[in-house]
């Protein structure tokens, strides 16, 4: 039996759609990741992180983190460094929903909200800046290898385990990109003909969580040969999606979630057969001040 929380990160149940998949011939499974304790699939890789860094002696307990976030990393690291005991700022665009900032500041972490014109990089270039003038610690998820490993160690057995190794495709909304990095690596080694599918917005497109990123800015971890096949999805898509799955399927969830499932059954309208497994990445209750689900 689990006896602490981190204990109950991982190992969250796969739900087949009973709706929204029409195609008899393929088994669509939602990834419920809004199970972890911190609602979101960040859970595991913000314990790899800290974890991993404080047993190689990269953190101490009296280093300063910091980390620029669109919201589920940074609920995510500010949980597992309250459990560790350490500090960590968090920073983020100042139009991030009001539950993800105070859910933040209740597990102890300070937050900085950067102007929203500068979207995540601007967030991304303070927190680097007070590295370097300040002396702070950047966890740095989009290159820190411990962020994808959490996934190879974790979300990829567990898939595999759960379909006793049916999986023929793998459906992912990529920010960090750490999600599909590990889990693709983790697949790909027990089938390489498992489909590695990433899910991107259209160029107009503005969906939290997903993100196709000027060059500059691209994830460090990211490694394209490990993806297949990358689909674009629209915002307005991924909202009715959002809204379906909590209507239909009785899933709530955030739109990058409605996001990766508008692209889940895209695939399978178009499979003669298969077993898809679609990212669920949090809970719909970190969205309920903006206009999601209105």
């Amino acid at each position: 039996m689990p006896n602490t929380l981190i204990d109950l990160i991982g190992n969250t149940p796969l739900v087949a759609s009973r709706v929204l998949n029409t195609n008899p011939n393929v088994t669509l499974f939602f990834k419920m990741e809004g199970h972890n304790p911190g609602g979101s699939v960040k859970d595991r890789a913000a314990l790899n992180m800290i974890k991993s860094g404080i047993e190689s002696g990269r953190i101490k307990t009296t280093d300063r983190l910091i980390e620029a976030t669109s919201g589920n990393t940074g609920i995510a690291l500010a949980m597992i460094a309250g459990v560790y005991g350490l500090d960590i700022e968090l920073v983020m665009p100042e139009n991030a929903t009001i539950e993800r900032v105070q859910t933040m500041r209740a597990y102890g972490a300070k937050v900085t909200l950067t102007p929203a014109d500068i979207g995540i990089e601007g967030a991304r270039d303070y927190a680097e800046a007070k590295v370097v003038n300040d002396g702070f610690i950047l966890l740095n998820q989009f290159a820190n290898p411990d962020n994808w490993k959490a996934h190879y160690k974790t979300t990829g057995p567990e898939i595999w385990r759960d379909t006793n190794g049916s999986v023929t495709h793998f459906v992912s909304s990529m920010g960090t990109t750490g999600t599909i990095m590990g889990t693709s690596t983790f697949l790909k080694e027990q089938n390489p003909k498992v489909q590695i599918v990433g899910v991107q917005p259209t160029d107009e497109s503005r969906i939290p969580g997903i993100r196709k990123w000027p060059k500059k800015y691209l994830p460090k971890i990211f490694d394209a040969k490990k993806v297949d096949t990358v689909m674009e999805v629209s915002e307005n898509d991924a909202r009715i999606m959002a809204r379906r799955l909590a209507k239909e399927e009785g899933i709530f969830s955030g739109m990058s979630s409605g996001g990766a499932t508008t692209v889940a059954l895209r695939l399978a309208e178009h499979l003669e057969k298969g077993v898809i497994v679609s990212i669920i990445c949090d809970r719909g209750d970190r969205y309920l001040s903006s206009d999601l689900f209105n």
